[in-house]
């Protein structure tokens, strides 16, 4: 898909670079951005052709605020069905929707109301609620209600948009959670291990039982996470690195400066020569 306005060329520049199975590179975080509005609308092209709707959980984040940005211009707004998508939420803060720190009040901000969705469409965590845990029972009954579940019996988003903090969390599923996979909860109210306020989250099993697991990370001060989330070193392990969609894919757009350590590994292994081989390719016996 070509973005309008753009020359052929331009766009074979920011096209992202697979550094591995997963992972996508681009640029900086513009090119993120870019690179996650053009898969949006391919998502939503096939599962509205699949499904008859295109149910999301967004993010909250500097990154995903761009990518709103881009979703709501021309562009791109003219692209997507948006009577056929429902909108929910990954995690949000337990402040009101006005408050700048609201997920939903940013997503509100920057798509909600540059967008033709329905009212009705957008399903927003009510984390401000007097009572957090019958708030997040509740939108549990909101998930029930518009998506369909899996053989676990916990309900299929189609995409799942997260971030990726430098503690390696995701969502507001934090390091040090007890047993994070054994949960039956569809949603959760966590206590932040620093700010000491609570979150209302979807849970990991909800996360893992998504289509499609998109994750936008950005900043150097992310590239040592990433680089552990992807090799799975990290004993115990970090949240985002539990979001493994067994049952569908999980990927992750990185910017030049979140991947420089996976890329500088990458790099190594490939000009490292073959072992038994000189630098021309040949073995010992071969030279003989």
């Amino acid at each position: 898909m070509d973005d309008a306005g753009t020359t052929p060329s331009a766009n074979r520049v920011a096209l992202p670079r697979e550094i591995r199975p997963g992972l996508r590179v681009c640029a900086d975080a513009p090119g993120v951005a870019r690179a996650a509005a053009r898969q949006f609308v391919e998502f939503a092209w096939q599962f509205i052709a699949r499904e008859k709707s295109f149910c999301v959980a967004l993010a909250g984040g500097n990154t995903p605020r761009a990518l709103y940005r881009l979703l709501a211009t021309q562009d791109f707004r003219t692209q997507v069905d948006w009577a056929k998508v429902h909108l929910f939420w990954g995690d949000e803060r337990a402040v009101p929707p006005e408050h700048p720190d609201s997920n939903y009040g940013m997503a509100r901000r920057e798509l909600l109301v540059r967008v033709p969705i329905p009212a009705v469409n957008v399903h927003r965590m009510e984390a401000d609620a007097p009572n957090l845990g019958r708030a997040a029972q509740e939108y549990e009954e909101t998930l029930r209600r518009y998506l369909r579940l899996d053989a676990n019996g916990f309900p299929r988003l189609h995409l799942v948009l997260l971030g990726l903090g430098a503690d390696g969390h995701t969502a507001s599923l934090f390091p040090g959670a007890r047993k994070p996979r054994d949960t039956l909860r569809w949603v959760s109210t966590p206590l932040h291990p620093e700010l000491r306020n609570r979150r209302m989250t979807l849970t990991l099993p909800v996360l893992n039982a998504a289509h499609q697991a998109l994750f936008l990370v950005t900043g150097a001060e992310k590239a040592e996470a990433l680089r552990a989330v992807l090799e799975g070193t990290s004993d115990p392990p970090l949240p985002a690195q539990l979001v493994t969609v067994p049952g569908g894919h999980r990927e992750f757009l990185a910017d030049e400066a979140a991947a420089a350590l996976v890329i500088r590994e990458a790099s190594s292994v490939s000009r490292a020569p073959s072992r038994g081989r000189n630098s021309e390719g040949e073995s010992p016996k071969e030279r003989r």
